[in-house]
């Protein structure tokens, strides 16, 4: 994807991290002002030992400052789980005068050094020498650890190919909200490519990608089968229960759970959904115990969840538990300026094997830059494979298009008839689509004049103003036209 890049100083980039865990509140504050003062790095503290295992788990630090006896864990059992579960740090012990025989058991468990308390300016100066020595020792490694980390996160976009500055706006906040647990509501219409957005939070997530992202298409499960597909069952719960069975939840522990379609979900399910989630708890279908789950939910809709909680159709309270961070999708006729770049991709990844990728003829690419989509990405990927796949030469024209995009004629539409979608979503699709089209048509005609383009609709100028915003129509820029 074609994104604008802030410039940053590899200095700064690769700034090291460190992690101090010391339950006196006093001798914490001033080893991090001293070391501040000194060093060019960034500090975090804990006086928890269990909080800064969970500190180390999730961020990257280059040196980790430990007091011997905190609460939860000590220094010892820290740097055995450091050791266990190999995470890259070293560690600097710090002990009372009574404690010498501990601190040596943290050398042989693979401590870099230790110092006694308390921290006197000679004492701060040594650890100051120390850590400077971890730091340039080093040095190489956490520069390799962070450009890795970069790496990562483009290839969480590495999908989302877009110039479009509303993508790249949606691609940004992406890279915001996917270090966070925050639950996210994606709408957008069918096919503009919901779950690649699911797909590059969970990717680009610092903990939860190392779990699986588990999709739950909520549209295509019956509701007699969707509270045992999302929670699990136990054995016996139901005829054909012949074994336990854990659900998609339980599955993306430690992940993401993508909900897609979310709307389809029936008002009964809506209850236990949203004590799952307020809860990250739930019972398996026949059973009374309690299971409990770290995961991070993704909800996507092709329908708007506010107009359905006015109707009644989606509960309010489950609607305000999703809609925490949303990102709506734009269709693709709104972003026409990527619809080159799509299609050139897809005649790269349908290129046939050992040859390659087929030309677009301008003409070819005209029409497809006028044609209105209303299938959106996935309609354009399917018709760019059946041309590829079809055309016996080395450049796509006008002509192999012809027969997939239909042009308007009279009497006639031009809506591709698609039997792979279900009559109900194509309708509120197509109406969807005329109504936009209609009323910017109108407003242009007058100039912006909401109460003239009211009366040119035959509808009341509130329904016009809550069109006008439901669809996104910019007024500013019609009321500049002729």
């Amino acid at each position: 994807m074609t994104r604008t890049h802030q410039s940053h100083d590899p200095a700064k980039a690769v700034q090291p991290r460190l992690l101090i865990a010391e339950d006196n509140e006093q001798e914490s504050k001033a080893l991090k002002t001293c070391l501040e003062m000194e060093l060019d790095v960034r500090i975090d503290t804990t006086s928890d030992g269990q909080q800064a295992l969970e500190a180390l788990q999730s961020n990257y630090y280059s040196v980790f400052i430990t007091d011997l006896e905190m609460p939860h864990k000590d220094g010892l059992e820290l740097i055995r789980q450091i050791n266990k579960q190999a995470i890259p740090v070293s560690v600097i012990v710090l002990t009372g005068h009574g404690s010498v025989e501990a601190a040596v058991q943290a050398m042989q468990a693979g401590a870099y050094n230790f110092f006694t308390k308390p921290l006197d300016a000679e004492r701060l100066r040594q650890v100051r020498k120390v850590i400077e020595r971890i730091l340039q020792e080093r040095a190489l490694r956490d520069e390799v650890v962070y450009l890795r980390e970069q790496l990562k996160e483009r290839e969480a976009f590495r999908d989302i190919i877009s110039k479009s500055p509303r993508m790249n706006a949606i691609v940004e906040l992406v890279g915001h909200i996917a270090q966070t647990n925050t639950t996210v509501l994606i709408e957008g219409e069918t096919g503009t490519g919901k779950e690649l957005i699911a797909r590059a939070i969970h990717q680009a997530s610092s903990t939860h990608r190392k779990g699986p992202l588990v999709p739950v298409h909520c549209a295509a499960l019956p509701e007699n089968l969707l509270e045992s597909e999302l929670f699990g069952h136990e054995k016996g719960a139901f005829t054909g229960a012949d074994r336990q069975r854990k659900g998609r939840f339980e599955q993306s522990d430690g992940g993401t759970l993508f909900l897609d379609e979310i709307a389809e979900i029936p008002l009964s399910m809506q209850v236990k959904l949203l004590r799952a989630l307020q809860e990250r708890r739930f019972e398996r279908v026949g059973g009374t115990e309690s299971v409990e789950v770290d995961v991070r939910v993704i909800a996507a809709s092709n329908k708007p969840l506010a107009r359905m909680v006015k109707k009644g159709s989606f509960r309010e309270d489950l609607f305000y538990r999703v809609n925490v961070v949303r990102i709506e999708v734009p269709p693709l006729r709104e972003r026409p300026e990527d619809i080159p770049l799509l299609a050139e991709h897809f005649t790269r990844k349908f290129a046939r094997k050992g040859e390659p990728p087929k030309e677009i003829a301008p003409e070819a690419m005209e029409i497809l830059v006028k044609h209105g989509w209303p299938g959106n990405v996935r309609e354009l990927e399917n018709v760019m494979e059946r041309a590829c796949v079809t055309c016996p030469g080395p450049k796509i024209g006008a002509d192999l298009l012809s027969a997939d995009l239909m042009q308007p004629a009279p009497g006639g539409t031009p809506y591709r008839i698609d039997l792979g979608r279900h009559l109900p979503d194509l309708l509120r699709e197509i109406t969807a689509d005329v109504e936009k089209r209609y009323i910017r048509k109108a407003l242009a005609k007058t100039r912006g004049n909401v109460s003239r383009c009211a009366k040119i609709c035959g509808l009341s100028r509130r329904s016009i103003t809550a069109k006008i915003a439901e669809y996104g129509i910019q007024r500013a820029k019609l009321q500049e036209r002729d």
